[in-house]
């Protein structure tokens, strides 16, 4: 019998390559606030800063970035962002998106809070 491996002669995939990031002129900024829409050809991701999410409000929330993605590049951010959460749930427990589930009314609030 032999030592060598089953797979003698047969070439393994190469490991993926490192992709360098210059981050000397990136902008940082918050937002709290999304919109999607798109074309055909291409989806527009609009970031700004809703000063009052917790009522309607009649102030315009600002668009503060845009970014414009291919649907191959949104699928793939897709994939990690939903990576990301997951990872972020496991850690610390599930998101609750709905604003209204996550407000203690004041009543309800535990003395000292």
């Amino acid at each position: 019998m032999s030592d060598a491996p089953e797979n003698q002669g047969q070439a393994t995939p190469p490991a993926p390559k490192q992709v360098e990031l210059d981050e000397s002129g990136a902008i940082a900024c918050y937002a709290n606030f999304c919109r999607v829409t798109g074309t055909p050809e291409e989806l527009i991701i609009d970031f700004g800063l809703n000063t009052q999410p917790m009522v309607q409000s009649q102030e315009k929330i600002k668009v503060q970035q845009r970014i414009i993605l291919n649907y191959y590049t949104a699928k793939r951010m897709l994939g990690a962002l939903h990576m990301a959460v997951q990872r972020h749930e496991a850690a610390f427990g599930a998101l609750e998106t709905d604003i209204q589930k996550r407000v203690i009314p004041s009543a309800q609030r535990p003395a000292g809070e």
